[in-house]
This record gives C-alpha cells, structure tokens and sequence, in this order.
C-alpha cells in the first residue's frame, strides 16, 4: 500500500497540473506547506529517532546530508524547492536536472522501513506533490509529447518506492540505517528551510503564505 501511495500521490499531483494548468500562487502555497510539515517531521521525529543511537558521528552524517543535497541543486537549479528558470524552458530536455530530482526521492524513501512509517509518508506525500507540480509544469511548457511527459512522470513516481524497497530489502541499509537515515535528515532540513526562507517573493511578508506555513506546523504537531 505505501508504493501504491507513493506513486499515486505524484501521478495525482503532476495530473492535476497538466490538466488544469494550476496557477503558481496556488503551487507556492502548497510548497510553503509542505516545507512547514517537512521540518516539522524531521525536528520533532527524525532527529529524536537517529540521536537516540549509539553512533558519535550523527552530527557529521547530517552535515554530509546537506552536502549531498547542495551537490544535486547544482543539477536541478532548486526544482526541489519549487525553482524551474525560465532559461530552462528555452533548452532541450535538462537530464541532469531530472536525474537530480530523482536521486533526490529516492533518499527519501530510504527511511520508510525504519522509522514510524506513516508519519514520514505523509511528509514525503506532501513534500513530493508540489514537487511533481513543478516537474509537470515544466514538461507542460516543454515540447516534449505527452507520452513522453507522462513516462518521466512515472519515473520520477518510481523513486521513493525504489528507495523503500532498497532500504527494506538490503543488509547494507538495515546495517547503516542510522547513518542513512542522518543523511536523509541533512537533505530534509536543507530542503525545508530553503523552502520557507525563499517563501516570500523580496523577503516581505506575506500572510497567506505565514498561515499555511503555520497549519504546516499544526498538522505536523497533530502527530505527537
């Protein structure tokens, strides 16, 4: 049932996109809820969970987290975080772009097996959503065909399950699991607060965008 959810939650959200052409205010205010609930997941679950292990080098695992996740942004131009740059548009297909946000969902599947499941899909659900919208966004003003549109659709849906089943399948990640899982936590916190720190256009507030962040931290809290 969670790859069934996994996949269905990205194919739903990129459907919605190449259906309706969703407006960019309504994409960023569903980004800026799920940073709110991304953090909020990793703060008050992730981070408990990794420290509470007999490993002294969590701190630096966390650190290699965000180093990887700075490293695939170089790729991706933020896309994680909801940026697609117009110059893009104006190219061909950027692979690395793509192959970046996938190697992205998949880490995020690595924790699933180890952790309290249900919490963290929810999180990965809602984090990967705006995410599809982007991705299908972008596919939408490309001029690929809509076969194609939807195959790398489904690739990218493909991800998170993979890494669920990688980590629940292989000895190397149930020996490494707390190491694994820290990573995952460095690429969460880098990529939540990005998000809410870029969620006001010049740095002014926006309160539309303050409320959701704030449910994002309620429905969040609703978990403990």
């Amino acid at each position: 049932m969670t790859y069934i959810i996994l996949i269905l939650s990205v194919l739903l959200s990129a459907t919605l996109v190449l259906l309706f052409n969703l407006k960019d205010t309504l994409l960023k205010l569903l980004l800026a809820f799920s940073g709110a609930y991304l953090l909020s997941i990793t703060i008050l679950h992730l981070l408990p969970d990794v420290y509470q292990s007999d490993n002294n080098y969590i701190g630096l695992f966390i650190l290699l987290g965000i180093l990887i996740q700075l490293f695939l942004e170089f790729f991706s131009k933020g896309a994680e975080h909801g940026h697609i740059h117009k110059e893009l548009l104006e190219k061909s297909f950027p692979w690395m772009l793509f192959i970046s946000l996938c190697i992205h969902a998949f880490f995020e599947g690595f924790p699933l097996a180890k952790t309290q499941n249900n919490i963290l899909l929810g999180a990965i659900i809602i984090h990967n959503m705006p995410i599809s919208a982007v991705l299908a966004t972008f596919l939408l003003k490309s001029k690929l065909s809509k076969l194609k549109s939807f195959l790398f659709i489904l690739i990218f849906a493909l991800m998170s399950p993979l890494g669920y089943l990688f980590s629940g399948n292989f000895d190397f990640f149930e020996t490494y699991k707390v190491p694994v899982t820290a990573i995952v936590v460095g690429i969460f916190l880098h990529i939540s607060t990005i998000i809410l720190f870029e969620s006001s256009a010049d740095h002014k507030f926006n309160f539309k965008k303050f409320i959701v962040i704030g449910l994002g931290f309620l429905v969040a809290l609703s978990s403990l």
